[in-house]
């Protein structure tokens, strides 16, 4: 009589190959290389990079919170917007011990953007017309090179 076989259990440890007898995917670079940040990630990097060239000449920007969201709210206090202009920005005033901020809309700028300059060069200006209305200040004051063309 034969004794019944027991099936073999899997081995502990990452799998080495899927179902169809491939390898694991993985990513497609290391960390450290651009190409692997996500799109958010890329898109706060260009925000950062807009304030922290402000901030030289903008010390008291120092005070202000930047924030990257998704897509405008529909429902936000003060927020009148309609189908044909989409908010690439907004403000929001200090209050209550809350810092003032400054918020870009991600989904509505890289829509209306190609490649990563041109989307640079949108975020800046965004940033620009956002500090100028918290400041009370025009945007060529903000940044003389407001409306530039940077192309």
């Amino acid at each position: 009589m034969e004794k019944p076989v027991t099936p073999r259990a899997a081995a502990p440890g990452p799998r080495r190959r899927d179902r169809h007898g491939r390898g694991m995917r993985g990513p497609i670079a290391p960390p450290q290389v651009p190409l692997a940040a996500s799109r958010a990630e890329a898109f706060a990097d260009l925000v950062q990079d807009s304030v922290e060239r402000l901030e030289r000449r903008w010390p008291q920007l120092a005070d202000i919170d930047f924030l990257v969201l998704e897509v405008p709210r529909l429902d936000g206090p003060g927020e009148a917007w309609n189908e044909e202009a989409v908010p690439l920005g907004g403000t929001i005033s200090a209050r209550e011990g809350r810092p003032a901020r400054v918020v870009v809309y991600r989904r509505p700028v890289e829509i209306r953007t190609k490649g990563r300059d041109e989307r640079a060069a949108l975020v800046h200006e965004v940033v620009v017309e956002q500090v100028a209305e918290l400041l009370g200040l025009t945007p060529e004051t903000v940044d003389p090179r407001y409306g530039e063309d940077q192309g």
